[in-house]
C-alpha cells in the first residue's frame, strides 16, 4: 500500500510541478523577448514619461502595447503584478518531487554501491547539501564579481567550473539518473533563489521609494536584471537534466558527468541564440547562428560519441543465451532471471509502480513493458541494484522476440 500512495504522491506532484514549471518559464522567456524586442518610443507624450521602449504585438484577436520604464513610472498603479509565486511554487512542488521520487527511498534510487557505499540518512544529507553549497558558492561569486568590469564573462566562467565540478561530483558519488537531476535541481534551486533574494526585494525596494517620494537606486534593477538572465541561461540545462532520467544510455555511460556537462553547455549555447535573435532583427546584437551552430555542433557530437557499438557486446551476449538454451526462450527459464532480478521491487512483499510480476498472469500483462524497461532503455533495474547482466537481459530480449510466452 505504501508504494501504491507514493507513485500516486508522484504522479500528481509531477503533474502539478510540469504546471508550475509552464508558467515560470513561459513568462521567464516571455519578457526576455520583451527586453529584446523593445524599441524606443516614437510618441513624444511616451519620451516625457519616461518610457525607455515600446512594443507593438498581436495575439488572441487584439493588439497589445507593452511599454518599459527602464527606473520608474510617473505614478505606481493600483494593482502592479508581482511575477514570483510561479517561480516558488515550481521549487516547492519539485523539492516535494524529489523528496517523493529519490529522497524517501533513497536505498534504491540515490545509492549506487558501486560508487559510494553510503547509509541513506548519510545520501540524503548530502544531496541537500548539494542545492544548498551550490548557491552559496554562486551567489558569493554574483556578488564578489559581478559588478567589476567585465563582471558578466568572469562570472559565467567561474560558474562554468562550479556547475563541471558539481557534475564531476554528483556521478562519482550518486546513481546516474539521481546525478542528473540532482544537478539539474541544483541549478534550479539558485534560479529560485534568485528571483526570492535578489529580484524580488530588489523590485520591493524600488517601489518602497517610489511610493516615499524617494530617488530610486538603480542598481537593485541593475541586480535584478543580472540574476535574471542568468536564469534565463539556466533553463535549457535544467530541462536536460530534468529529462534525461527518461533516457538511460546517457546517464549510464561511463562518463556521464562529460555527458551532463556537454548537454547543458549546448544547450546554454541554444538558449544564447534564442536571447540574441530578436535584438538582431532590429540590429542591435551580433550575429546569433554562430551560438546555434555550435550547441547543435556539440549535441551531434555527443549523440556520435554515444552510438552503441554492437559488436563488442550484443554478439557475446547473444552467442551465450543461444549456446545456453537456443531457440525461443520459455518461461520456466525467465522466471528465475525475474525472481532473483525483479521481484525484490515487483513482488508480493512490494509493488512498485502498482507493478507485480510473481506471477504468469502479470508477467503476460506487462510483457511490453518489462521489455521496455529492461532491453530498450535498461532503466530497470533502478541502477541496476540487483546486478542483472547483459547475457540476462538477452534472455528477456530473446524471451519477448520469440513470442513472450508464459505457458
Amino acid at each position: 500500500m505504501e508504494s501504491y500512495i507514493l507513485d500516486w504522491l508522484n504522479l500528481l506532484l509531477r503533474w502539478t510541478h510540469v504546471i508550475t514549471v509552464i508558467a515560470w518559464i513561459g513568462s521567464s522567456f516571455y519578457f526576455v523577448f520583451l527586453d529584446s524586442s523593445l524599441t524606443p518610443p516614437e510618441d513624444e507624450d511616451l519620451k516625457k514619461q519616461g518610457v525607455s521602449g515600446e512594443l507593438w504585438a498581436v495575439h488572441g484577436g487584439g493588439f497589445y502595447h507593452p511599454v518599459k520604464f527602464a527606473v520608474k513610472p510617473p505614478q505606481l498603479p493600483k494593482h502592479l503584478h508581482w511575477f514570483y509565486w510561479e517561480s516558488y511554487s515550481t521549487w516547492l512542488t519539485g523539492f516535494a518531487l524529489f523528496t517523493v521520487s529519490y529522497l524517501w527511498s533513497a536505498g534504491t534510487y540515490l545509492i549506487d554501491k558501486s560508487k559510494m557505499d553510503w547509509a541513506p540518512w548519510q545520501a540524503v544529507t548530502v544531496a541537500i547539501l548539494f542545492l544548498v553549497v551550490f548557491w552559496l558558492l554562486y551567489d558569493l561569486t554574483c556578488r564578489r564579481y559581478g559588478q567589476r568590469k567585465n563582471g558578466d564573462a568572469i562570472v559565467g566562467a567561474l560558474v562554468l567550473v562550479l556547475v563541471c565540478m558539481a557534475s564531476w561530483l554528483a556521478c562519482h558519488w550518486f546513481a546516474g539518473r539521481a546525478a542528473f537531476l540532482l544537478v539539474g535541481a541544483m541549478l534550479a534551486t539558485s534560479m529560485s533563489a534568485n528571483v526570492a533574494h535578489w529580484i524580488i526585494p530588489g523590485q520591493r525596494k524600488m517601489v518602497a521609494a517610489i511610493k516615499a517620494g524617494e530617488p530610486v537606486d538603480p542598481i537593485h534593477g541593475i541586480r535584478g536584471k543580472q540574476r535574471s538572465v542568468h536564469n534565463t541561461y539556466f533553463t535549457l540545462p535544467v530541462l536536460f537534466a530534468m529529462l534525461s532520467g527518461h533516457y538511460s544510455f546517457t546517464y549510464t555511460h561511463p562518463q556521464n558527468w562529460l555527458v551532463l556537462i556537454a548537454m547543458m553547455f549546448a544547450g546554454a549555447a541554444i538558449r544564447q541564440f534564442f536571447v540574441m535573435r530578436h535584438g538582431f532583427k532590429l540590429g542591435r546584437n551580433g550575429n546569433p547562428w554562430p551560438y546555434a551552430g555550435v550547441g547543435v555542433a556539440v549535441i551531434v557530437a555527443v549523440m556520435v560519441w554515444l552510438a552503441p557499438e554492437s559488436a563488442k557486446t550484443t554478439p557475446a551476449a547473444a552467442d551465450a543465451v543461444n549456446t545456453s538454451v537456443g531457440g525461443p526462450i520459455g518461461y520456466a527459464t525467465l522466471q528465475p532471471i525475474l525472481a532473483q532480478r525483479c521481484y525484490m521491487c515487483h513482488g508480493e512483499q512490494v509493488q512498485m509502480k502498482n507493478v507485480r510480476l510473481d506471477s504468469t498472469a502479470n508477467v503476460k500483462l506487462h510483457a511490453q513493458n518489462i521489455y521496455q524497461q529492461a532491453v530498450v532503455t535498461k532503466i530497470m533495474p533502478m541502477s541496476n541494484t540487483t546486478g542483472i547482466s547483459v547475457a540476462e537481459r538477452m534472455v528477456i530480449k530473446q524471451w519477448f522476440e520469440t513470442g513472450a510466452k508464459t505457458d
